[in-house]
């Protein structure tokens, strides 16, 4: 990649996440990065160069569209590394995904789309590993924490020479909002089962995004559900636990590196995540009414999305794609994710992965940007395909975030 024009073209600059993640990056790279926006309009693309200052003004625009195979094809011939905020990824991501893999181009998204994925890996995993791109999905807070934690937790085993990985929980607390393009995407993916409801086997099969279900650990059921009291995960924990609504997709990716890096997590290895509830008085009831609510919301929703006046509907109720919050409530918020490990030896551990910024915008723009700048500048496993975060950029990624701020903590527990 070394006649590339840039380094790095962020794609979907003009959009929310976009322009924070251009803001990051414009405080975060090295001096000498090329760095590029890309997106639709060159006019939008010039507003948001204007809006970052003068240290952006040499960023060069490239115009681009997702319904543009040539000029995505294009773009990404120009480039080492894709990054891009364009979703519903189901609905607009594929073309990107194979100009990258037919290019040898690095690729980093921010999907939460587990169906999503699985066509990627079906449709373009072996030209992947081909050209030598690394495709890499949900580098943001999803999946990053929940990936990057079970990973390190592993690498402390090996250095303590403690054996296998067994049961493994993560329990999340966090202080943020869900955004419009996270809800959208929630939408993609119903409407896409409603359409075809084998698809529903993807997102309801623990193991759907693994690179040989063969070979996958045989733990019995693992459920994406919760209701139960904190203590049952470990002693230190007070209160209650619920659902995590992003659990059924983090799960399958850090399942998924698992099985990218050979199986190395053990032959026992059962993984699950779960939300806090608090541990007021009440907490058993908001813990309920978290795990009734997203699987009424989930059925409600999958309903709705069967039919056109249900669609309708869904767009006067729900946030706009493209919408976020303040700058204040975006500092405000906050996020920590404790996964606690047992191993084959007997000993526990416990990885804190915490954060400032509401996790799915301040924080994300971090791990996004500091994703991309890992597979512009850093020496990486020789891995390519359809990965993950933990498979393609482990340590290397780990130790970005650490410089950047983030918590990433493993101790006995």
């Amino acid at each position: 990649m070394a006649d590339r024009e840039f380094d790095i073209v962020l794609f979907g600059a003009t959009g929310f996440v976009g322009k924070l993640t251009a803001e990051y990056l414009l405080g975060a790279a090295p001096a000498d990065a090329r760095i590029a926006l890309a997106g639709r309009s060159a006019e939008k693309l010039a507003a948001v160069r204007a809006e970052l200052g003068p240290a952006a003004a040499e960023w060069p625009l490239v115009q681009a569209d997702s319904n543009d195979q040539a000029s995505l094809d294009a773009l990404a011939a120009r480039t080492k590394v894709v990054v891009t905020t364009v979703g519903p990824y189901l609905r607009y991501g594929f073309p990107l995904v194979q100009a990258c893999a037919e290019n040898g181009t690095h690729y980093a998204d921010l999907t939460g789309e587990p169906l999503f994925i699985r066509e990627c890996i079906d449709r373009f995993g072996d030209k992947a590993a081909e050209t030598g791109a690394k495709i890499v999905n949900s580098c943001g807070y999803d999946s990053i924490p929940s990936d990057l934690s079970v990973y390190q937790l592993y690498k402390r085993s090996v250095a303590d020479n403690t054996g296998e990985l067994t049961d493994v929980t993560l329990v999340a607390w966090l202080k943020g909002g869900a955004s419009g393009g996270t809800i959208d995407s929630g939408r993609a993916m119903m409407e896409a089962i409603a359409e075809d409801p084998a698809k529903g086997s993807v997102m309801a099969h623990p193991y759907s995004l693994s690179p040989d279900k063969a070979m996958e650990p045989n733990v019995g059921r693992q459920s994406d559900q919760a209701l139960s009291r904190a203590s049952a995960i470990d002693p230190s924990l007070d209160g209650w636990v619920a659902t995590f609504i992003m659990g059924a997709h983090n799960t399958k990716i850090v399942r998924r590196s698992n099985g990218l890096l050979g199986w190395p997590y053990g032959k026992n290895f059962r993984y699950r995540e779960v939300m806090s509830a608090g541990a007021s008085a009440t907490a058993p009831l908001v813990a309920a009414g978290i795990a009734g609510g997203i699987v009424a919301t989930m059925a409600a929703g999958a309903v709705l999305s069967r039919v056109a006046l249900g669609r309708k509907l869904i767009d006067r109720i729900v946030p706009k794609p493209g919408t976020g919050p303040s700058e204040q409530s975006r500092r405000n918020g906050w996020f920590t994710m404790r996964t606690f490990a047992h191993t084959t030896s007997g000993a526990k551990y416990v990885c804190t992965f915490a954060g400032k910024g509401d996790p799915g915008y301040q924080a994300t723009s971090v791990m996004l940007g500091q994703s991309g700048l890992c597979l512009a500048f850093d020496t990486l496993p020789e891995l390519a395909g359809i990965l993950t975060p933990a498979s393609a950029m482990g340590d290397a990624l780990t130790e970005r975030l650490r410089a950047a701020g983030i918590t990433i903590e493993v101790a006995p527990a």
